[in-house]
């Protein structure tokens, strides 16, 4: 599942940090080489200018016999005639006196701290995704999505909520790609509604849980159906079917089987008959029969079949069920879009079973039908046995991801 995208991001993440080499480093690296090469030259002229200097020794008068007492008489004769007073005057002329200029000041405070972005804009591990940078890799994104099933317009949800994650946002070089998948998968955790327990509020009502299973024709809702009695039976919950399913031929018969296997009755009447009337007595024999659940199957609707649709309102308003699920195929792709919205207009829906999960490599149906109903994603379908039917996770649904 996602594989490409998650190479894509790695690539991404890697290229958008090459290219801190960017224009801005390599300026900065540019004036740092000039600044230490004006040192370096500087440093250059004091030495030249060290070894030309002579150094100036005391010339040795060579008589040993000089009296301190002698050179103390000189001196005073000199100091009185005034010897040192031009040379003192000319020196104190040459001094002016000090007036501080603020806007000189100023500007080698701005030049030092020029110097000091300059060096840390070379040594920096923070990177400043730019809208540019995002958009050059935003389509190549956009186009994994599309592939792995996702919706158009859930794509464009999740590309434009990852650009105000992350573009502008000042990232450590190191943590990029990792920042990048984190944020994608905070997005797609938003898209998934967390599905309600529908065991629990089972339990809990005390007349009959209803609930009416639609959808279209071959996703596997009879089978469905036998999981989730199985489940039922496993946590010691009362159940009764209702095989409302009175078009498809041997879909009676097919629920029955189950039925018998399980141990549990099977309320049904003759083909050709108002699948109403058979959930209304679907559900006056769990409440004459202290039963808690009721699971009501429905005949497979096209979603473009608008009067078959009106015939799923009729079953809905006579059975009054506490929820309907709709159940759809994992590896449908974008049609199942289009079939979970026209239920949910028709008849109103409150959660969703995607079968066939075991073979989808994808998983873009998941996101899809979740985010364009708002609807959670309750249970799904990993194989043909009882027990391959596994609650929906979100958190286990992206890590499957890869990403």
């Amino acid at each position: 599942m996602f594989g490409k995208l998650r190479e894509k991001l790695k690539e991404w993440a890697g290229k958008i940090s090459a290219q801190k080499g960017d224009e801005v480093s390599k300026e900065a690296q540019n004036a740092a080489t000039e600044e230490l090469g004006k040192k370096k030259e500087s440093s250059k002229k004091a030495g030249k200018k060290r070894e030309g200097a002579k150094v100036m020794e005391p010339e040795k008068s060579g008589k040993d016999d000089v009296k301190y007492s002698d050179i103390d008489e000189s001196l005073k004769t000199e100091v009185s005639k005034e010897a040192y007073a031009e040379p003192e005057k000319e020196f104190n002329a040459g001094i002016e006196a000090f007036v501080p200029d603020a806007q000189k000041s100023v500007g080698k405070l701005e030049e030092k701290k020029e110097k000091k972005s300059i060096f840390r804009s070379i040594f920096s591990g923070k990177r400043v995704i730019s809208s540019d940078e995002f958009h050059d890799y935003s389509e190549d994104l956009e186009m994994i999505l599309l592939e792995n099933n996702v919706a158009l317009e859930v794509a464009e949800k999740v590309i434009s909520e990852l650009e105000i994650k992350i573009v502008g946002k000042e990232i450590e070089k190191k943590d990029l790609e990792g920042v990048i998948k984190k944020s994608l998968k905070e997005i797609l955790a938003e898209v998934l509604v967390k599905p309600f327990d529908i065991v629990r509020e089972i339990e809990e009502k005390k007349s009959p849980y209803v609930i009416l299973f639609c959808g279209i024709n071959g996703a596997g809702k009879t089978t469905t159906i036998a999981k989730f009695a199985d489940m039922l039976k496993k946590k010691n919950i009362p159940l009764v079917l209702g095989a409302a399913d009175t078009f498809r031929a041997a879909s009676i018969e097919q629920l029955e089987k189950h039925g018998e296997k399980l141990g549990v009755a099977v309320i049904s009447h003759e083909y050709g008959s108002d699948p109403a009337s058979v959930g209304f007595d679907t559900v006056k024999y769990a409440g004459k029969n202290g039963i808690k659940a009721v699971l009501i199957d429905t005949a497979g609707r096209m979603h473009t079949a608008k009067n078959l649709l009106r015939e799923m309102e009729k079953i809905k308003r006579v059975t009054k069920p506490d929820r309907v699920i709709f159940l759809g195929e994992s590896i449908t792709g974008n049609d199942s879009v289009d079939q979970v919205r026209a239920f949910d207009e028709a008849i109103g829906i409150d959660g969703i079973i995607l079968s066939k999960a075991d073979i989808d490599e994808k998983g873009g149906t998941a996101l899809s039908v979740g985010y364009i109903t708002k609807k959670p994603i309750l249970f799904l379908g990993t194989g043909q046995e009882y027990k391959d039917l596994e609650p929906f996770d979100r958190e286990k649904f992206i890590e499957k991801l890869g990403l």
